[in-house]
Formats: C-alpha cells, structure tokens, sequence
C-alpha cells in the first residue's frame, strides 16, 4: 500500500503544473490520495504475507501466500498482473488467516503485484513483490567429498558487532558470557571477520547452527526453536547481512549449509501465538514429549500408539510439533526453504531432528528443493542407534521397507560411535578398529554412502579432545581416519585447538566461546602466539590434510577398499587409476611391523611411498614399522 502512495506522491509534479497556484484542488487531491491509506489502517490490519516476496522463472509455477491480518478471511481476493492467475483463495478456522494459491507463468515479468482485497463498501491494495530469480553457477552448489565442513554456533564464535547484543525488542535481553545457557555475543559478522582463518584452515564449506529469528526468553542462543521463519535474529545480524555473509563466503571459495528445523517451532513463534487451526501443530491433552525411539518407525510389530508418540510427541515444551500432514504446514515449510536458497544463495541443507517430522512430507520437501535446485546438497541428522536404522532415513536402493526415503545424506553418527570405540577400546573380535571395519562393510544399505557427513564430535557430542581422554596419539589418529575415509568431513569449531568438555553436566558445557572472539578476551587463538605449542601441533596437523586432501581425487573421488584388521592394524585404500593411497592404523600400545604383502591387490606394482603426516619417504614398502597409537597416510610412488 505504501509502494502505492509513494508512486503516487512522487507524480504530483505533473498534478501541480495542472494546478498552478490553486492550493484547493492540490489539497483535495492529497486528501483523496490518503483516503485509502486511512481507511485500510482502520479497517484491516496486514501484518505478514509470508513469503514476503517470490520470484518469476521458478520451474514450480505455483505459490501459496500465507495472508494474516485482523479478519482477513472476511474480504474477498483478486489480483490482476500479466501472467498470474489466482486459482484459489483458502479460509481456515482462524478468521485472522487466508492461504492464496497462485499460479506465475514462465514468462511473468517481475514486478510489483496488487492484492486487491474487498469487501461491501471497502477495498485496499496489498503490493507484493514479484522478484526475478537469479541463475548463477555460484548459488545452490551443494556439497562433495572434497568439501570439509566447519560447524559454528554463531552466539559462540566471534563477536564484531556489540551494537547488536541486546536488542529492546527481544524476549531475552541479557548477556552473560559466564552463564553457559545465556547469550554471549557472537554474530555473523564476527564470522566474516576471521574468514582468513577459516580459509588457511583448509575449510572449503562453512555449517552455522540455526540463524533465524529465536526470540524465547530462555537459551535462545543455540537457534533450535524458530519464532519467524523468514528473518535472520536480530541478534546475530539482519537478512541483508546473512545475504552479504553467503555472497562473502562465495567469494572466498567456500560454501555455506543452512540449518533447518521442520520438525518444530518455539511457542514463542508469531503463528503459534494466534494458530491458523488446531491441527497446525500436533495437540495433546497434556504435554507430552517425543519417546525419541525411532526404532518404531521401522519396527515391523510395533504398536501405532507408540509410532504416534515418537512423530508426534513434542521434542520440549518449549517446542510445538508442527503438524505437517496439515498441507498449509507443509506447503508452508517448503516455501520457506526454497525462498532462502533463491534470496541467499545458500548451498546446502543439514535437516535438525529428520527422524522426527513426517517422512512422507520430508520426501516431498526434498523432491520440490530438487526439482528447482538439482545441484543443491540436502542431509539429516539421524541421532539413532544401529546401522540399519539410521540407512531407514536415507536413500537405499536396498531397503525392504514400505516407506522409501529420499534423503541424499545423514550425519554419520554410526560411523561416528565407531570411532569413538576404535580409540578406546582394545582390539577384539569386534572391538577397537573392528568396529570401523564393520560399521563400512554395512554400506550396502545407502544408495550413496559417499553424501554421509562424517565427524568425531558437534554441539551436542563431548569434544573430541575429551573423548580421546586428551591423547594426542589417538586424537591424531581419529582426525586422520575421518580426512581420508569416505564421506564429507566435518569438524566442530574449536576442534583444532584442542577445546574440550569444561565440566560435567548439560550438552551446554560443548558449546564455550572460541577463545580470541571478542576483543575483551585475554587470549587469542586465532593467533598462533595465543595458543599453546600442542595447541599449535593440534592446529597445523589439521591444517596440513585439510589443505592436501582437497588436490587428492583417490581421496575426493577415489574408491575405497579395506582389510580386515589383524593384530590391530586396520588398513584400507583410496585409489584411482591414476593415484592409490595407502592408510595404515596401529592401534596398539607398542610399535607394529607390518607385512604388506597381504595387501597386494591393491599395492599392486607400487615399491616406495611418501608418508604424508611426517613428509617422510619410505624407500621400501614391503615391510613397515608403524609407530604405537598412530595412522600413517602413505602416497604409493
């Protein structure tokens, strides 16, 4: 409305010169002008369409705005813009909501769009925006095996902006960096401000804990509970920072992961507070929470009551469980994912809770992201136990089930559980690095098990450091295993520095401020004169294979092939025709020669080699001498 009185201020030029020096009919003119303005402010209120634009040239040709304002349900709708047509218009049971399915041809011209809204003696004009849509090689990329994701949690990382510490508007108001469950500070631009550090790192993919709008009035700091889906929090920055961050990052040869939440909202969200209808979110008589036994999703015996609890229960009482067999649910939510890949530029997203939304709906928001954004990367985190339940969530060509996931990707906490056990426990049958073995001989179940995420910790997992139990030999080996078997990497801020578990308690204690972030700090790790010397070891050694892995194709494409650990050796092979690369993993608490005539198949004619963590040449690799609690990654010359 306002476009439309702007437009119109600014062509009483043309007006005055008819009117001269007569102040009457300019005055008469201005009060018809306003007229309309007046009358919608009192009449109706429009306080969203959501989204709050669109775009033309999109392959899906239909859109569905989401329309809340005071009544609204009781005007009738019209638009009349060259190539859109108004095909429906949906009332729910709240009066306060209408649901417009529209239809934009490929050859709609971007503009601004009149939503004429009516009624007996009324009528104003919403404008919305039609915005072209952008075809770039640079946007949507996805990810591959040669990436290396770094997970940040914004409030945590960096600070560069105070400005923006406290907002007046917001439920939570206080910063408190020595509360562990309060916000600390750390926005978006703080990120951008070390992207030299992230980019000598070897990080070629940048993963950011939720950055939409959390304005709960309690640990709102880790973004998991949305309260509008389509702004950036306030906090952290604005939506026009975020677009500057992507095209920022873009720049810098590096890609950008999304984190999204389907399965729930805050009740702090704007629609949650004024529902469109009772089933918008799944209701209970009481608060009842998810039994997060995703077992019974796939359990042949089991009950139905049970499969309701797991999909249905809330996953916190602060978190409603949206309802998306509801169809303006999950209309909604694919919209709004697919608005923030065209406004953005994103390219890629990690999916919170995938075990928990409606899978049938999930494959549905998958296929449409898809079909606009082939390239684009899309994996869940599947936080089950056992192989063959985590494969349920992801594409399998081999699956005997009824439901027949979509879902490129998971994050691999199987294979993750197996690193934990093969630093940790001592070799057995299928102890120690058995369990690595056995945990890649089940890659049969995934349709491709190269679009995994692979990690050795995250904002809800112990620090790494930690799990080792502070070894640096095992900590060495882990990040060695995980930078050369298959899968996209992954590593959790702070990780190479060596940041641990502060305390025992909430998973909270994993999510302490990178040391350096804001300028009140007493050191800075950013620097290497601010960390320790193991610090510094712990920091060039990941350096060093992040960077050689990225010009390694046996490592970024190659096939993979393992043996069977013997003695507690477990050693495998990523190759190509025209490069093979040897990894060998002592987990033993002494120095183990090893024959390597076994392995032949894949030696092949291959006589020397050049070790990569210790820039050492082996002259002769028929036998050799590996070094207690340590992986070796041998170059075949």
């Amino acid at each position: 409305m306002l476009y439309h009185f702007f437009n119109r201020i600014a062509n009483l030029k043309t007006f005055n010169s008819y009117c001269g020096k007569r102040p009457l009919p300019l005055l008469l003119l201005l009060l018809l002008l306003l007229n309309p303005i007046f009358s919608f402010s009192q009449d109706v209120d429009i306080k969203r369409i959501d989204p709050p634009f669109w775009f033309t040239m999109m392959n899906e040709p239909k859109v569905q705005l989401c329309v809340y304002g005071s009544n609204i349900s009781k005007y009738n709708v019209t638009v009349n813009y060259p190539g859109v047509t108004l095909e429906k218009v949906n009332k729910v049971e709240n009066p306060n909501y209408l649901f417009l399915d529209l239809s934009i041809d490929l050859n709609t011209k971007p503009g601004v769009l009149p939503i004429k809204f009516s009624i007996t003696n009324k009528s104003f004009s919403y404008s919305y925006e039609l915005r072209s849509r952008v075809l770039s090689r640079s946007r949507a990329q996805g990810l591959t095996p040669a990436d290396l994701i770094y997970l940040i949690m914004p409030d945590r990382f960096a600070n560069a902006e105070t400005s923006n510490d406290i907002v007046s508007t917001m439920n939570q108001k206080t910063v408190n960096r020595d509360s562990l469950g309060m916000r600390h500070g750390g926005d978006i631009r703080g990120i951008m401000k070390n992207m030299p550090y992230l980019k000598f790192l070897g990080v070629t993919a940048l993963w950011l804990n939720p950055v939409v709008e959390n304005n709960q009035p309690n640990e709102s700091y880790h973004g998991y509970a949305f309260t509008d889906h389509y702004k950036i929090d306030p906090r952290l920055g604005t939506n026009e920072i975020y677009q500057q961050f992507v095209e920022f990052t873009h720049n810098a040869k590096m890609k950008v992961v999304f984190d999204v939440v389907l399965n729930h909202i805050g009740n702090e969200h704007w629609f949650f507070k004024d529902l469109p209808s009772k089933d918008w979110v799944h209701q209970w008589t009481e608060f009842t929470r998810t039994t997060y036994k995703d077992g019974t999703l796939m359990d042949p015996y089991a009950a139905e009551s049970d499969k309701t609890l797991m999909t249905d229960g809330w996953f916190d009482k602060h978190m409603p469980d949206l309802n998306q067999k509801n169809p303006f649910v999950a209309q909604y939510l694919i919209e709004n994912s697919i608005w923030w890949i065209e406004t953005t530029g994103i390219d890629a997203y990690r999916v919170d809770t995938y075990a928990y939304s409606d899978l049938d709906f999930e494959n549905k928001w998958i296929k449409a992201i898809q079909y606009e954004y082939p390239k684009f990367s899309i994996f869940g985190e599947t936080w089950v136990n056992g192989i063959t339940n985590q494969s349920y969530f992801a594409k399998s060509k081999y699956t005997q089930q009824k439901f027949y996931s979509e879902l490129p990707g998971v994050t691999d906490f199987q294979l993750y559980f197996a690193i934990n056990d093969a630093l940790n426990q001592k070799f057995g049958w299928t102890e120690g690095v058995n369990r690595l073995y056995h945990t890649l001989s089940s890659d049969f179940v995934y349709d491709d098990p190269s679009r995994n995420v692979t990690f050795v910790d995250n904002h809800d997992l112990s620090r790494y450091f930690s799990v080792c139990g502070e070894d640096m030999n095992k900590w060495k080996m882990g990040i060695t295993f995980l930078f050369t078997t298959r899968g996209i990497p992954m590593i959790y801020y702070g990780t190479e520095i060596l940041m641990k578990n502060y305390a025992n308690g909430p998973a909270s204690n994993v999510r302490n401020d990178f040391p350096g972030g804001w300028e009140t700090d007493s050191l800075n790790k950013f620097k290497p004169e601010g960390r320790t010397a193991q610090e510094n070891e712990a920091h060039a050694f990941i350096t060093k294979l992040a960077n050689w892995r990225q010009f390694r194709k046996a490592i970024t494409e190659g096939k993979l092939t393992q043996f069977v650990p013997v003695d507690g050796i477990y050693v495998y092979f990523r190759y190509t025709i025209q490069q093979t690369i040897m990894v060998v993993m002592n987990s033993n608490d002494k120095e183990m020669k090893v024959e390597t005539k076994r392995f032949a198949e894949r030696i092949q004619n291959y006589k020397t080699a050049y070790e990569v963590t210790t820039d050492k040449s082996i002259s002769d690799i028929g036998t050799i001498n590996v070094p207690a609690k340590t992986a070796w990654i041998l170059e075949l010359k």
